[in-house]
């Protein structure tokens, strides 16, 4: 089970953990959004199918903060805000080399559906994130990413292209490690759907390998 950081009648805030898909894909692995629905069956005693609205993904080997919708409305004004840039997302990534102390990063990114890759390219849609570098030590930089769109795999392709690739990334490094990819979601922060109240998550990044090769 993953750890709930927030929960109500409209919302549920949780972790993901790494390498646990959001939603069923063909592997047919355990995936968060059905674990998420029993979870709600089981604690309320609910009949019948539970309602959970994906608002927004992470990327199977990627942990971090994510919210669901427990209504329809809650999952209609959610998806509006995550379309409209209302939401601050921040991510940790862990990558090779050294870095500028800070940056913006710009590309087009296309994604390949049928190889599930996505490339830089001319054709593609827009990619923005700025980055601070944290710490840097072991030939290795902490990032603190400030994500501008919410491209597929763009965190990982931004980097990988500049010859920064992240930590543990098989698809766009060449990393020959058995880390889990060094990148999480680790500040989300929106307006309540009913409420309009501001919601603020953080969490720390895990003092465990590959993260600790910084400290």
């Amino acid at each position: 089970m993953s750890d709930i950081l927030y929960e109500d009648n409209h919302l549920l805030v949780v972790v993901k953990k790494a390498n646990v898909p959001v939603q069923k894909d063909e592997s047919n692995d355990l995936d968060l959004l059905t674990i998420l629905k029993k979870y709600i069956k089981d604690k309320y005693n609910k009949p019948g199918n539970v309602y959970l609205g994906l608002v927004h993904r992470l990327d199977r080997p990627v942990s971090g903060i994510m919210v669901f919708a427990k209504t329809s409305k809650s999952a209609k004004r959610l998806s509006s805000q995550f379309l409209n840039h209302q939401v601050t997302k921040i991510y940790h990534a862990l990558v090779f080399g050294k870095l500028n102390i800070k940056g913006c990063l710009e590309d087009k990114l296309l994604k390949d559906h049928k190889n599930n890759i996505t490339r830089v390219s001319k054709k593609g849609k827009e990619a923005i994130l700025n980055y601070e570098v944290v710490k840097y030590k072991n030939n290795l930089s902490l990032v603190k990413i400030y994500l501008k769109t919410g491209r597929s795999h763009q965190i990982r392709v931004q980097f990988s292209s500049r010859n920064h690739p992240l930590v543990g990334d098989k698809k766009y490094g060449n990393d020959k490690s058995n880390y889990d990819i060094a990148l999480m979601a680790t500040y989300l922060s929106f307006y309540h759907p009913i409420t309009k109240k501001k919601m603020e998550f953080e969490i720390p990044i895990p003092d465990k390998k590959p993260w600790n090769l910084v400290n």
